[in-house]
């Protein structure tokens, strides 16, 4: 039997990839739930926005309300929580906005959820799932080795992780509390098509076509494990349909690159992918420029995501090199996509990774 799923968050980078996901490779019925902020953008979804089984419903985590009158006429079996303010950089110059959609927002839908989830008969309650997506920031910095896993302490260092963190304690506390079946998912920096242009891959990208520079924080060694976004899509489904009630689960790619790294790699595919460079452009790694680096930044993440590959099968299918080149492809190929989620508020400022 087709499950019914809503989502919230399902026109961001994860949430869309999820979405498409979803449509294309199970039989599930999405219901979309978006605020339609400027990192939300419906024309990722234009391949399945047809499709008998998609809805989309443009609305606010915050309207108590209406996401859960929503929630109650579409009666979903998991929901899937992506909805969030996720820029570090942003989160600096005004935190605001983050503890709003994160931390007040996360307790609106808890209680949608939970106002929805009385009123389930005890199959469907056994069956129901709360989906927690958050991030590997929560737990702050690690050292030069080590990994994070499901038991390392918290320990956020921006507004940005700090919301996060508390949204993961509210999940969490949901479940123990009021007996609410939530699983909870860390992941690390996802990258592929569709990504909003202010991550570092998609503005490195970016900025190498049009012969601009290219910014790298600090002196670029900041290690990130870096997930390709479909496999990402995937481990999520797995953990809906497969996860344990009140477990966390790390997602990562396992594929430790300093930012320096990552920006020649994608440097030297558009070397030998494009033709045309811009004019005085050789080689575009002579576009790369050190700028001063982000308040409290951290230095290194590393997810374990050994749990989730032993105990439920999951482990990603492209490599670092693969999903790199992928993703760069396909964005030469999808400029025009680019063009239309830029509105004009946003210049291709070094905003996050």
């Amino acid at each position: 039997m087709s499950k019914r799923i809503f989502i919230t968050g399902g026109a961001g980078f994860i949430g869309s990839a999820l979405v498409r996901y979803l449509i294309n490779e199970t039989d599930s019925i999405v219901m979309n739930f978006d605020k339609l902020t400027y990192a939300g953008n419906l024309e990722s979804l234009k391949s399945i926005e047809n499709d008998d089984r998609y809805h989309f419903v443009q609305g606010d985590i915050c309207d108590q309300a209406f996401a859960s009158e929503t929630i109650k006429s579409f009666k979903p079996d998991y929901i899937m929580h992506l909805a969030a303010e996720s820029h570090v950089d942003r989160s600096i110059d005004g935190p605001g906005d983050f503890i709003q959609t994160n931390v007040v927002g996360t307790y609106a839908l808890l209680e949608a959820a939970r106002s929805y989830f009385v009123t389930l008969d005890e199959q469907a309650k056994q069956a129901f799932r709360f989906h927690h997506i958050s991030t590997d920031e929560v737990y702050g910095d690690l050292g030069e080795t080590g990994l994070f896993t499901e038991e390392t302490p918290y320990d956020p260092s921006s507004p940005y992780s700090a919301s996060k963190a508390a949204s993961d304690h509210l999940v969490r506390a949901w479940c123990r509390t009021f007996n609410l079946p939530v699983v909870v998912t860390n992941c690390s920096n996802n990258y592929g098509p569709y990504h909003f242009p202010e991550k570092l891959i998609p503005l490195i990208i970016l900025n190498a076509l049009e012969g601009k520079q290219l910014p790298i924080y600090g002196d670029g060694k900041q290690v990130r494990d870096w997930l390709f976004v479909e496999d990402h899509a995937k481990a999520l489904f797995c953990v809906v349909e497969t996860g344990k009630v009140g477990e966390t689960y790390n997602i990562g790619g396992f594929n430790e690159k300093q930012n320096i790294e990552v920006v020649n790699t994608i440097c030297n595919h558009l070397n030998e992918l494009v033709q045309d460079k811009p004019e005085g452009i050789t080689d575009f790694n002579q576009l790369i420029t050190y700028v001063a680096d982000r308040p409290g930044h951290d230095v290194r993440y590393a997810i374990d995501a050994n749990k989730i590959s032993s105990e439920l099968g999951w482990k990603p299918e492209e490599t670092f090199s693969t999903g790199i080149k992928k993703t760069v492809e396909w964005y030469l190929a999808n400029l025009e996509w680019c063009q239309h989620v830029q509105d004009g508020s946003y210049q291709r400022e070094r905003l996050g990774n």
